[in-house]
């Protein structure tokens, strides 16, 4: 029996929508630099990709690995692949908990939850961000937001389009910038972890470590 025109006409508009709301998932690459307390940048910027809520990190501070964020999901995990391991991120790196894609009104309810996905004990708990004034940043428009964690207070400007923070600024005076940003799809092999990367778990490993010579009680 074929279709009554008004279902057919419903199904058009929800794949049109759902098809549109894919085109606009917002893809994009760009350096990241650091900047020190002392004001000077690291002598190697890293690199950030963006699909949507999948976020992937290579620094210099984790050679021949990278990090890989779900803000869907949510998790975040260090990925090694020569090794042929991953594991959770945890509080290897507060990138994982600062560059994720937020919501342009809400940026701190994200935040908050990438900071218990982290698990650390400090922010854990409520986090309040208070909008301040608009900024164009190496022309891309902008709005400023002061954060405050259990942990601390941090200011960021979220870039109006991307739904990103494009400058972060910690409460310890260290800097992130996003510079050099491309807009455009990335390879969706980025995103996922390699296939024969098996998760490594710490606990396992102190487990075997109890049942060998080398294991010595600690002392109360």
């Amino acid at each position: 029996m074929p279709f009554p025109k008004t279902v057919l006409v419903v199904f058009l508009l929800l794949a049109f929508a759902l098809g549109d709301a894919t085109a606009r998932a917002q893809q994009f690459s760009a350096d990241l630099v650091t900047i020190g307390a002392a004001g000077v940048a690291a002598s190697a910027p890293g690199r950030v990709y963006v699909a949507g809520e999948k976020v992937r990190i290579e620094t210099p501070e984790f050679r021949d690995s990278f990090l890989l964020i779900d803000g869907a999901a949510p998790a975040a995990y260090l990925v090694r692949p020569q090794s042929h391991v991953f594991m959770d991120a945890r509080q290897s790196s507060r990138l994982t908990r600062l560059f994720v894609s937020l919501a342009a009104d809400d940026p701190c309810s994200r935040w908050q939850t990438m900071a218990e996905v982290a698990g650390i004990p400090d922010q854990i708990g409520r986090w309040h961000c208070e909008p301040g004034d608009n900024e164009t940043l190496a022309g891309r428009e902008t709005v400023k937001f002061n954060a405050t964690s259990p942990g601390g207070r941090s200011v960021a400007w979220i870039d109006r389009q991307l739904k990103f923070p494009v400058k972060i600024e910690t409460e310890d005076g260290v800097v992130f910038l996003l510079e050099n940003i491309k807009e455009g799809p990335q390879p969706a092999e980025m995103f996922v972890i390699p296939v024969g990367c098996k998760k490594f778990d710490p606990r396992q490993l102190l487990e075997w470590l109890k049942h060998t010579d080398i294991w010595v009680e600690p002392t109360h």
